[in-house]
């Protein structure tokens, strides 16, 4: 792909406990390079490491999200080194939704404008996408002799269910955002002056009141128990994260500050540690 600028492509801003994260190349839509892979990957990095970043809402600056992959490289665009090994390198778009996936903050997604090829499967991983009424999806590679990418193949159909998932890839379509909605693509259309403030406003629900450590393992539970093979895994899972948790100061904290009717103060943080639920 294409390379960026020597400017930073992906922009990091706090607002308060709201990490935001800005694709930064409005005057090309915003289109995917190996750089901005690398620079997305950087920065959900620098999120993780910081506890007082509570949730992560991912945007594009201009009036797109992400056109998809720059294609300056004409026809050779997606012509790829394998360093010689004759293997596959791994796709940046799929290292870029691992990523997200791997997250121990909440994601949500602020749509802004059009998300075409990698730059809606990269947002497939959000907890919540909410969408500008000036949105649209582009579902493209099968109009440009591809398959879908970004792990694209494993959350699509999670989310929006396989017939819908199959629809729009074998068809290479474009869905609006009203289409996207009555699909559960996405949580909620607005119109685009309002799409940040209401996904940091739903980023901020999700962490006002509650314990980080918990809010990680949620999010960690249930990503994972989508490619469960019984709710006999689940249980397990369950069971130790309860037995762990019970005993946590977190807990205590939780349960005296109900009592005593008051804000919780949770004292346990993410980067000290997550356990393992899923070995």
């Amino acid at each position: 792909m294409a390379e960026a600028k020597s400017e930073p492509v992906v922009e990091l801003e706090r607002r308060g406990e709201i990490a935001l994260v800005w694709l930064n190349r409005p005057d090309r839509l915003n289109a995917f390079t190996s750089e901005m892979h690398r620079q997305i990957i950087d920065v959900f990095d620098q999120c993780d490491a910081d506890d007082s970043i509570r949730a992560v809402v991912i945007t594009g600056r201009g009036r797109a999200f992400c056109a998809g992959a720059d294609l300056g490289g004409g026809g050779d665009t997606f012509v790829l080194d394998d360093g010689g090994t004759g293997e596959a390198p791994p796709d940046e778009g799929g290292r870029v939704s691992l990523r997200i996936y791997r997250s121990t903050k909440p994601v949500v997604a602020a749509i802004n404008g059009p998300a075409a090829g990698v730059g809606v499967t990269m947002s497939l991983p959000a907890d919540i996408r909410i969408a500008s009424e000036t949105a649209k999806f582009g579902f493209v590679f099968v109009r440009r002799g591809l398959v879908p990418e970004a792990c694209s193949n494993w959350f699509l159909p999670r989310i929006v269910g396989i017939s819908t998932a199959l629809e729009w890839a074998m068809g290479g379509k474009m869905v609006s955002a009203a289409e996207a909605l009555e699909r559960g693509l996405v949580r909620e259309v607005v119109p685009v002056d309002q799409v940040l403030d209401r996904a940091i406003e739903v980023a901020t629900n999700l962490v006002t009141g509650t314990a980080p450590v918990s809010v990680a393992l949620t999010r960690q539970l249930m990503w994972a128990m989508l490619g469960a093979d019984s709710p006999e895994v689940a249980h397990r899972a369950e069971s130790t994260a309860i037995f762990v948790r019970g005993t946590s100061d977190d807990v205590r904290e939780g349960v005296n500050s109900f009592l005593e009717k008051r804000a919780p103060e949770f004292p346990m943080k993410v980067s000290d540690g997550l356990p393992d639920l899923l070995g």
